[in-house]
């Protein structure tokens, strides 16, 4: 694989963690960049054949990935993603509530990936089919 479909598997991935940072304003220019995929699209990276990546750590010692592109106006601009993960006992509890709830449902016929999205959707206060498809399935959630 070359190193531009890399970056973009890399960018990929992130765009998932990202939407939250958004929009995102530079404070050069004023350009706003609604979402991670606009922000990817109409920035330039800061040097080329560079990903623009580099690995990091916050003020608490959590790993980070900070990522910085140029706008459209030349500014640098940096965006860091943390791992959304809680290590915390709590977190664990939780991830283990999440699965438990996914083995339920995939018991009942649905697929794992259906399972997993609508929980997620939930859990992020988003529409979603979860209720309707533990009643159609018989899943006492």
């Amino acid at each position: 694989m070359s190193k531009a479909n890399d970056n973009e598997d890399i960018y990929a991935g992130l765009l998932h963690l990202a939407d939250s940072a958004f929009p995102k304003r530079c404070a050069a220019c004023g350009r706003v960049y609604q979402n991670a995929a606009e922000f990817l699209a109409a920035t330039q990276p800061v040097r080329e054949n560079s990903s623009g990546l580099k690995q990091s750590h916050d003020d608490d010692g959590q790993a980070i990935v900070e990522l910085f592109r140029n706008c459209v106006c030349g500014s640098t601009l940096l965006e860091s993603y943390r791992n959304r993960r809680d290590p915390s006992d709590k977190g664990i509890v939780r991830r283990k509530q999440f699965q438990d709830l996914v083995e339920k449902l995939t018991a009942t016929g649905c697929s794992e990936e259906t399972a997993r999205s609508e929980l997620l959707k939930f859990v992020r206060g988003q529409p979603n089919d979860l209720l309707t498809l533990a009643k159609h399935k018989g899943t006492h959630l």
